[in-house]
């Protein structure tokens, strides 16, 4: 025993023992960043110090959506004091395509452009003022060409990155054609932008034998790494990436980092001095990708109660000119189609439609919202059509029962929480009491309506790419009892390196303050996963809960042989091992170790077990798990105007055994959030051109605090461990939050609803602008004012 343990009795050491840790899983330990983020030190990446004769890149941008490039003329760019090289695609020693999974994405435009922003090239200065000012003296001489700006042209013209897929189950025509009601319709679904606070950035220096350390903001340090090495034709040994903290992320810096950090690298190899780049706000806009907007059209039967009889459902993105995520991103639309409901017979076919915009590429729920929003829209449908409550016809198609548990992709439903946690959100949202209330209310106000839903959530947990689905990690114990912990995921804000530490701590048995965890480093864990998915925690938690095993069991070993001991008579417990009768501090057991000549270094790995999914048949089983939840809103709008307001939200949500449960609902109340920014504010418009006119805050409203309603009830489902072995049997909880948002919106269609009679459904597209929905009112009000009492039949 150490000295300070001294004069401790025995029974106070076992009282210490048995105490329990105040910092494993299972607890609300702060965020490891938290005290830095609120007091502004946390260091991000422009904070860094900057490097000894520096050079800034400032990009050139296209002013046109497709157009060849017929002379550049940047020889005026000498001229400006500061300005040391201009570099085009001309200057690329190695593959001018930083495509993440094909070909198609050059990362500097080579005598053509394909969508207002490409980067033509970038000027390298000593400033960044200096190098904007040369940008304004390139000439360049264009030849337009025709441009696809469009869903609904790149469809009629069979436009597509990616061939079309289809899931189909059963004979979906054969039931339409039975089914005693039958509905068509279509429907718009807007994307959105990611608006991190922190824009794409990356800062590189070059070392010995064209080495490069680079620093990038990146949810996939990995990829980074091998396209910068790619780029400048050198082995990926030669490329280091470190990235310690993002400024958020939401799956915009999943693979559209590399552009900037490849861009650095490459000044720094042509100039061999130290280069950063950090795109402005406008640039950022215009540069980066989106959330896929979608078109959907839908072809739907069922019976006299709005069960489902058959359906066909198109899925068609705007995917930009390439083809970036696009293809999963589908993928996951399609298999989020059915969202909580058997579909029965069932088509699903998803359309990677290819136009001249930037490439759209991974957000949040990564394609699964879209998927989700149309079956929602579709429930909707026929739930007004019938005269029926929404939710009554919900749960009437959930999943559940003999020969309704099977995905229309063949993935059985399993630990379905979705019956129950809707009671459970029912009665403590009550629900049926205020669906009484909201009736009532709309029929005493003539210009105020408000709108109430309930919906739920259904989310698949794993990467469809199924290599993707793995993890690795780097424990070292030091002497002294401290703990250095490195993992392939990135921290951008959701907390994930304080999940990962509660693991090694929970492990370990030690108080969290041991262990340290260090910036994402390729040279420590190599060949990682992207931080995406929702499984940031899942893989690597459970790579470092490996490599922390891997250690205690060598310190169990030694303990055992040194002290003639049983394995069950060797126990960690708050920060003490107890071996027999003695107690020893986990440093000791450290010290001892080492004296023993045991390694105290472990890498960790993780790889998800039970994925497959066969393409050629569109079955399998893409999904380890599902996650599930429910949100209830209550929004009141002024049917004059078309502004509304978000009076309640009730929201339940289900995380397995929570790792952290804090942060978990702080990821819930902010995926929410988002969601609904999404559905309502969040509006893109671009001109005639192809350019994005909504290239600001300007004009590009996320949700303030004034939109996050004062009445926000979240709550985490209790006692419900995942099954699966999953790290400590916990849920993931990146994604799944963020479709709770729609509820939002079909409490919006509610509200617009009570403008009509009963029968007709209201026309809103996403997102709910205070536009869209006076707009949608005044085609209820209009319809209903043109309807007699014995056509109502007729308006459904």
């Amino acid at each position: 025993m150490s000295e300070s343990k001294t004069s401790l009795t025995q029974q106070e050491m076992e009282a210490l023992f048995r105490a329990g840790l105040n910092s494993g899983v299972g607890k609300s330990v702060k965020h490891e960043s938290a005290a830095k983020h609120v007091s502004g030190e946390a260091v991000y990446l422009d904070d860094r110090l900057e490097f000894p004769n520096q050079l800034h890149l400032v990009p050139l941008l296209s002013p046109h959506a497709h157009a060849k490039i017929l002379h550049i003329d940047f020889g005026e760019c000498y001229n400006v004091t500061g300005v040391v090289r201009v570099i085009t695609a001309a200057d690329i020693p190695g593959n001018p395509d930083i495509a993440p999974l094909t070909t198609g994405d050059p990362l500097l435009a080579d005598g053509k452009v394909e969508y207002v922003g490409q980067v033509i090239l970038v000027v390298a200065a000593t400033s960044q003022e200096a190098a904007r000012q040369a940008i304004g003296k390139v000439k360049i001489d264009y030849q337009p060409l025709d441009a696809v700006l469009t869903v609904k042209q790149a469809l009629a013209l069979e436009h597509y990155v990616e061939a079309p897929h289809q899931h189909q189950r059963g004979d979906s025509a054969a039931a339409l054609s039975r089914a005693p009601h039958r509905l068509q319709g279509e429907l718009e679904i807007g994307g959105q932008e990611h608006f991190y606070l922190e824009t794409q950035i990356a800062s590189v220096m070059p070392g010995e034998d064209g080495a490069m350390l680079v620093y990038s903001s990146t949810q996939h340090p990995t990829e980074v790494q091998k396209l910068v090495a790619s780029v400048l034709g050198l082995p990926m040994h030669k490329v280091v990436v470190d990235m310690r903290r993002m400024g958020g992320g939401f799956g915009g810096k999943e693979t559209q980092a590399a552009g900037t950090a490849c861009l650095s690298a490459l000044a720094a190899h042509l100039t061999g001095r130290p280069v950063k780049m950090r795109l402005s706000r406008q640039d950022d806009m215009l540069i980066t990708g989106k959330r896929h907007p979608f078109y959907v059209r839908y072809d739907v039967g069922f019976t006299d109660d709005g069960v489902l009889h058959g359906i066909e459902i198109q899925l068609a993105a705007n995917c930009g000119y390439s083809l970036d995520l696009s293809g999963s991103i589908v993928d996951r639309a399609m298999f989020h189609a059915d969202n909580a409901y058997y579909l029965g017979d069932a088509t699903i076919t998803g359309l990677r439609c290819k136009t001249n915009m930037a490439s759209n590429t991974a957000y949040r729920g990564f394609g699964g919202p879209q998927g989700m929003v149309a079956i929602e829209h579709i429930i909707d449908h026929i739930a007004r059509w019938l005269g029926k409550d929404v939710l009554t016809v919900r749960k009437a198609n959930y999943y559940g029962g003999a020969g309704r548990d099977v995905t229309h992709y063949y993935q059985p439903v399993e630990q379905n929480l979705l019956a129950e946690m809707t009671a459970e959100l029912e009665s403590s949202a009550e629900y049926a009491t205020r669906r009484d209330a909201v009736t009532k209310f709309n029929q005493q106000n003539r210009w105020m309506k408000k709108g109430l839903a309930l919906t739920p959530v259904k989310f698949g947990i794993s990467f469809t790419a199924s290599f993707l689905n793995q993890a690795g990690a780097l424990v070292l114990v030091y002497t002294d009892g401290s703990i250095m912990l490195n993992h392939g995921g990135t921290e951008m804000g959701q907390g994930l390196n304080t999940k990962v530490a509660q693991v090694v701590a929970e492990v370990f048995q030690v108080d969290i303050s041991r262990i340290q965890i260090t910036a994402t480093d390729t040279s420590k864990v190599p060949n990682t996963s992207p931080t995406a998915a929702s499984s940031g925690a899942d893989l690597n938690g459970k790579a470092a809960q490996n490599a922390a095993e891997i250690i205690k069991g060598r310190m169990v070993e030694m303990l055992r042989k040194v002290h003639q001991a049983e394995v069950d008579d060797i126990e960690f417990s708050n920060g003490q091992v107890r071996v027999k009768q003695q107690y020893f501090s986990f440093e000791q057991i450290a010290t001892q170790c080492w004296l023993n000549q045991v390694s105290l270094s472990a890498t960790g790995f993780y790889k998800t077990p039970k994925i497959f999914y066969d393409r050629s048949k569109a079955a399998g089983h893409p999904f380890y798990y599902f996650s599930y939840g429910a949100a209830c809103a209550e929004v009141l709008i002024d049917t004059l105007t078309g502004e509304y307001k978000l009076l309640r939200a009730d929201i339940l949500h289900d995380v397995g055994d929570s790792l952290n449960p804090a942060m978990d609902i702080g990821q819930v109340e902010g995926g929410f959030v988002q969601g609904m920014g999404w559905l309502t504010t969040e509006e893109l418009v671009w001109n005639d051109a192809g350019r994005l006119t909504t290239s600001g805050p300007a004009g590009y409203k996320i949700p303030a605090i004034g939109d996050v309603p004062h009445d926000l009830r979240v709550k985490l489902v209790e006692n419900r461990k995942n099954p699966e072995d999953t790290v400590f049997h916990s849920k993931a909880v990146g994604e799944p939050p963020f479709m709770l948002g729609i509820a939002v919106w079909c409490a919006l269609k509610d509200a617009v609803a009570s403008c009509g009679i009963t029968g007709q459904v209201p026309v809103l597209d996403a997102p709910a602008t205070p536009e869209r929905v006076l707009k949608a009112i005044t085609l209820l009000q209009t319809a209903r004012d043109n309807v007699t009492p014995n056509a109502v039949v007729a308006a459904r």
